[in-house]
């Protein structure tokens, strides 16, 4: 099938898509140095900022959580692909104060080598970095190796607890342990029913068939757990909450953040009709949905799938949640 996606030329998709962010939302973020994204209105130099880094295509993610109250910048790289560290360390030293920087990295290959990188070159020039890395991808790896797991939509929660710590004053070491309580009670597993296509090449990125979906899906096509005759919304949303719920041990009475995420393709109408039967499966099974979010927060072009991640909270992690934050996709006031 011919692709047909609203571009110029392919060389030209990443700068024109974040000079198209930065010019939407000029109130909350700008472009700057080397095709930076950055708060519009510097966070205060005393207090701990967020740098993140990905491969674009994913739209919103990662750039579109730029702003107060989340990251104080992104780096983003080629479609797929990972920025280069000198980008990175430019990043960091561009909002690094007294305070320190919080670098969040999502758990793929090209995204950890150049983030280790970075560390070091920021080593060596004697900024104060530290790094999270986000492995929740039930699916890519056991529960007692999650250096193994694929970071996908966790990355949002992280975001936007250690944002929220940072923003009310918290140092460095509160915002790194704030980020890690958030990263190591949390699951996501995701599921594709169709394949979305290079935006360079026009090539599809996996192959799947019309009445097939494959539980556990990656972010890029990387394979799953599993493929299957396509199932209807509820038996979907049971397979993969009682995978979710059985990782994270979920008990009676715990109180749990859920996202739901779309994968690009999928509308909301079958977004919220995955998250109502979700809702109803907790509730029979004594768990409380605290909070939730229904939307697309990590897209692969036109992939047709969703993502869903659940996240035990606790009073400290549900205040910072529910803390303001203002950026072009995630705003609580």
């Amino acid at each position: 099938m011919r692709m047909k996606k609203f571009i110029n030329r392919p060389e030209n998709i990443v700068p024109e898509l974040l000079e198209g962010l930065a010019l939407a939302f000029p109130d909350k973020v700008r472009l700057t140095g080397s095709n930076l994204i950055a708060r519009a209105v510097p966070k205060s130099k005393d207090k701990v900022a967020l740098v993140t880094l990905g491969g674009s295509g994913h739209e919103p993610g990662l750039s579109g959580f730029v702003g107060e109250g989340m990251l104080d910048a992104s780096v983003a790289g080629e479609i797929f692909a990972a920025p280069g560290a000198p980008r990175v360390l430019e990043a960091i030293k561009l909002v690094h104060g007294d305070a320190g920087v919080l670098l969040v990295v999502l758990n793929h290959a090209g995204d950890v080598l150049s983030a280790n990188i970075t560390m070091d070159m920021a080593k060596r020039e004697g900024l104060n970095v530290k790094m999270i890395l986000t492995h929740e991808d039930i699916s890519s790896g056991p529960k007692d190796q999650p250096e193994e797991r694929r970071g996908l939509v966790g990355f949002l929660p992280v975001y936007k607890v250690a944002g929220a710590a940072a923003e009310q004053g918290r140092t460095l070491d509160q915002c790194l342990q704030i980020a890690q309580r958030m990263e190591q009670n949390m699951r996501t597993l995701a599921v594709a029913v169709s394949t979305a296509t290079h935006p360079s090449t026009g090539q599809p990125i996996f192959e799947l068939g019309d009445d097939e979906m494959e539980i556990g899906m990656g972010q890029h096509g990387e394979a799953g757990t599993g493929r299957m005759k396509l199932k209807t919304a509820d038996e979907t949303a049971e397979i993969m909450l009682e995978m979710l719920l059985a990782d994270l041990e979920a008990k009676v009475g715990e109180e749990l953040l859920v996202i739901v995420n779309g994968a690009g393709a999928t509308t909301l109408m079958e977004l919220l009709i995955l998250f109502r039967r979700v809702s109803q499966v907790l509730k029979a099974k004594k768990i409380k949905l605290a909070r939730a979010k229904v939307g697309e927060f990590i897209t692969t072009q036109e992939q047709a799938g969703i993502q869903m991640m659940i996240a035990r909270l606790d009073a400290e992690l549900t205040g910072l949640w529910d803390a303001p934050c203002d950026t072009p996709y995630f705003v609580v006031r």
